[in-house]
């Protein structure tokens, strides 16, 4: 019942987290480049910040405690000797990626953020939303077995 209830909380994170960067990507994003307005980033991080960072620690938490049931006290998860270490592990690069993304986002551009940098904010945000994906990809395999 524990892993049930873990692998629903995980996916109901990724649903907070990925579905928010795709809204951010694929709506506001353009809107603000072509009007060259940071504003419209602006005001979708000021509703969306603190719902989106809790959804993506829930989905740390819980994804560390499901590696900790498929893999006990952590031991071989990272043997890459089966689909499942090799995906944990990928997830884990991207988890990496995500938060050297986004704390370079948050302490660099933000702060800056003007009709300029807003490229720079822009190719953050693409990149997020693509780990984010990637996230939603390997765990569906990890649940379906692999994806080969």
């Amino acid at each position: 019942m524990l892993f049930k209830i873990l692998v629903i909380l995980h996916t109901l994170g990724a649903t907070v987290w990925v579905g928010g960067h795709l809204v951010l990507a694929a709506t506001v994003l353009p809107q603000a480049l072509k009007q060259r307005n940071p504003d419209r980033i602006h005001h979708f991080e000021e509703h969306f910040e603190n719902f989106g960072l809790a959804a993506l620690l829930l989905q740390v938490i819980t994804g560390l405690w499901l590696t900790w049931i498929y893999f006990p006290g952590f031991q071989n998860f990272l043997a890459f000797d089966s689909f499942l270490s090799t995906y944990i592990a990928i997830k884990l690069g991207l988890l990496l990626g995500t938060i050297a993304l986004a704390l370079h986002a948050r302490f660099f551009i933000i702060p800056n953020l003007t009709k300029e940098t807003l490229n720079s904010l822009a190719y953050h945000i693409i990149g997020v939303t693509t780990l984010a994906v990637l996230f939603v990809i390997l765990g569906s395999g990890i649940r379906l077995g692999g994806l080969t």
